[in-house]
């Protein structure tokens, strides 16, 4: 029986969350660009340590032994290591981001502090004070206050030790407003200059404090995030959508997790800190920082130069699935593919829109995961249910961190008269699908699509993912019979073409590398090809390994957490990993299997991870149209030629960039290339 070797998933996000802090490095990527990958570095880190180091937490305060070991190892043990990896890649983001500035200042763009504000600014900068930063402040008092308020996780406070002329010492707690972007603009002909709202609010310190009778006044900026596992009352009185709400309402009271703050806080304000917020050092990470946090606001650093920042790409229509022609004639004659960012996500918006209009189209349903802030998907939605369709919705609202927009937008849509669908109890639903039905000759006609991202304008400017629209009857009937299973849990349906989670997907694909062993024990040709955000099942690493020792050549494209470990002697010889991580999010799901020749591809919902597999509804979908198919082949081969890009993932040289033996080949301007070509044919 073989032994097989796994990386540990948390310790393996660390390793993506390096590759994002790579690009912040890297000198090719425009400066400004540099600025918000450091950005996305931090967003990323406080969202792993609301939901993985707090999941590890839960692990490590269990009073049952058996929970005391996570993954072969004791989960304090874990606590400890993530700690120390933390730390290591936020004092590599500091050195990082301070040669950014550096290099910001040979571009006539300069961060400036409270100490070296222009003096030819201070009366604009005391006007944006007094008018816009102090009518927003919230100023708490600490030395009376028995407890300590509640910290929210996505806001930013400075601690603030004041000593006054009776030599009395006072503290107080001030949380920078979150209805003014972080960064003020001062513009003169001779440079560019940025300060932001901690410096202004330090510099008017001694104004905010007057009453003490200062003679010395210190701001330090502390971080705090929390457990971000959202927990459910039994009450049977409540609504679906009233315990969602609840629930998000209190996260914000989460065991705390994380604890960073500037590492030249007084020692004596630190203690007073730490005993106040009940920080535990044994469970919670404890990180010195720098002088400012919350760093993800750096993902909105104002766009001072264009030439420092990426060129934006126009986004090309499909082939003949432009908005001269009927969607539904269109979809008659064959399948069509869309890959966002490339392609144009009008395409979807033209579907729904000629739905939400057609005469003959009595009904319409759709999954809905994450919308935008203003949403034209649910805005097409509720003008098709006024117009008197039928129109069926299942939105989940544990959608993390984008439960509260996906409640409002529900109550939204109910209210319009659009029929919302909840979701299953314990299961998340993940899958994107739509289906619409069209009386025709007195007879239902189908058309629809099935993609790997969410109906979501804003991220598919910024997300890679794959859509399919068809109108494949069989596919579609499928399609509706997922809509019916949200309705009737307890029924089972039996499905021609769709994979779904959390009945068959893992069986499926199992059965696909079963198929690709045999192949390979036959002397054919063997090869999967794989492209996912992340794979954390061991059920499905120890398939891929069981394929690898039996001759099946494996490519793997894997975007974030992966616990396979390649080119490992008697285990993963015959499997290869790479990571692209690029200006935009890869986010699409692909796999491919040689099939004897007769190749087989799919598009999904679904990474594999055990909660995609057994505890989330998601959609996996063949591609039945060979045009398409062998499209699909020729993108992911693009990818694997990326070396300019592209990282080695869990090999001895983890997150190295792959080697250039010839000529740059950077895999998202290939595509774009491609669809460009598409188009010129």
């Amino acid at each position: 029986m073989n032994t097989y070797s796994f990386k540990n998933r948390e310790l393996s996000w660390l390793d993506f969350n390096e590759r994002v802090l790579q690009e912040a490095e890297d000198i090719s990527v425009p400066l400004i660009e540099r600025l918000r990958f450091i950005g996305i570095f931090s967003n990323n880190l406080d969202e792993f340590y609301k939901i993985r180091y707090a999941t590890v937490k839960r692990i490590a305060l269990s009073n049952q032994k058996a929970k005391k070991l996570y993954k072969g190892e004791s989960a304090r043990d874990l606590l400890n290591k993530i700690t120390f990896r933390a730390i290591n890649l936020q004092e590599k983001s500091t050195i990082i981001f301070n040669s950014i500035l550096k290099d910001l200042k040979k571009e006539n763009i300069h961060i400036i502090n409270e100490k070296n504000i222009p003096q030819d600014s201070l009366e604009y900068l005391n006007d944006f004070f007094q008018n816009k930063v102090f009518p927003n402040l919230k100023i708490v008092l600490l030395n009376d206050n028995d407890s300590f308020p509640q910290l929210t996780d996505f806001s930013s406070f400075l601690i603030v030790s004041i000593k006054s002329r009776n030599n009395k010492l006072y503290y107080a707690l001030i949380q920078l407003p979150t209805e003014i972007k972080r960064f003020i603009v001062i513009e003169n002909k001779k440079k560019k200059s940025i300060l932001m709202i901690d410096d202004l609010i330090r510099y008017n310190l001694n104004q905010l404090f007057k009453i003490f009778d200062p003679i010395d006044v210190t701001a330090n900026m502390i971080k705090f995030s929390r457990d971000a596992e959202l927990d459910f009352d039994d009450d049977i009185s409540k609504s679906y959508l009233e315990k969602i709400s609840q629930s998000v309402k209190d996260r914000l009271k989460g065991e705390p997790v994380r604890f960073v703050y500037d590492k030249e806080i007084n020692a004596e304000t630190l203690k007073f800190l730490l005993a106040k917020m009940n920080i535990n050092s044994d469970t919670d990470s404890i990180i010195p920082g720098g002088k400012y946090h919350n760093r993800r606001d750096y993902m909105n650093f104002p766009n001072l130069k264009t030439k420092l920042t990426y060129k934006k790409i126009t986004p090309l229509n499909i082939v003949d699935f432009n908005n001269k022609k009927r969607v539904f004639e269109t979809l008659e004659k064959k399948d069509f593919l869309q890959h966002t960012p490339y392609h144009n996500f009008n395409h979807i918006l033209s579907f729904l829109s000629e739905a939400s209009i057609d005469p003959d189209v009595r009904k319409i349903s759709i999954t809905i995961y994450r919308l935008s802030k203003l949403s034209s998907v649910a805005n097409t939605l509720i003008n098709a249910a006024k117009g008197g369709k039928e129109v069926v919705v299942q939105i989940e609202l544990q959608a993390r961190f984008d439960e509260t927009a996906n409640i409002d937008y529900a109550k939204l849509m109910q209210e319009e008269g659009v029929k919302l669908i909840f979701g299953i109890p314990s299961l998340k639903v993940h899958a994107k699908i739509c289906v619409v039905e069209k009386i025709i000759d007195k007879k239902i006609k189908k058309y629809g699509f099935i993609s790997t991202g969410n109906f979501n304008e804003s991220t598919a400017k910024i997300y890679t993912d794959f859509t399919l629209f068809t109108a494949n009857k069989d596919i579609l009937n499928d399609i509706s019979k997922v809509f019916n299973f949200f309705k009737f849990n307890y029924k089972k349906f039996k499905y021609k073409h769709l994979i779904l989670s959390p009945y068959n997907t893992q069986n499926h694909f199992t059965e696909l590398i079963e198929n690709e062993i045999v192949n390979a024990k036959k002397g054919k040709e063997a090869f999967i090809k794989i492209k996912l955000n992340n794979i954390t099942s061991y059920s499905m690493v120890e398939e891929l390994y069981r394929a690898s020792i039996n001759g099946v050549k494996i490519k793997m494209i894997i975007r974030g957490i992966c616990c396979l470990i390649p080119n490992q002697p008697n285990m993963s010889s015959n499997i290869d990993v790479i990571s692209v991580v690029d200006k935009f999010l890869e986010h699409t799901r692909l796999f491919i299997f040689c099939n004897g020749g007769n190749n087989k591809t799919y598009i999904s919902s679904a990474d594999w991870m055990t909660r995609n597999l057994e505890n989330r509804v998601e959609v996996t979908c063949p591609v039945l149209d060979q045009n398409i198919s062998k499209k699909l082949n020729e993108i992911f081969d693009i990818y694997w030629k990326d070396n300019v890009k592209s990282r080695l993932v869990n090999s001895l040289k983890n997150n190295e960039y792959r080697s250039r033996e010839e000529s740059k080949f950077r895999s998202q301007e290939k595509i774009y290339e491609f669809h460009l070509k598409e188009i010129e044919k």
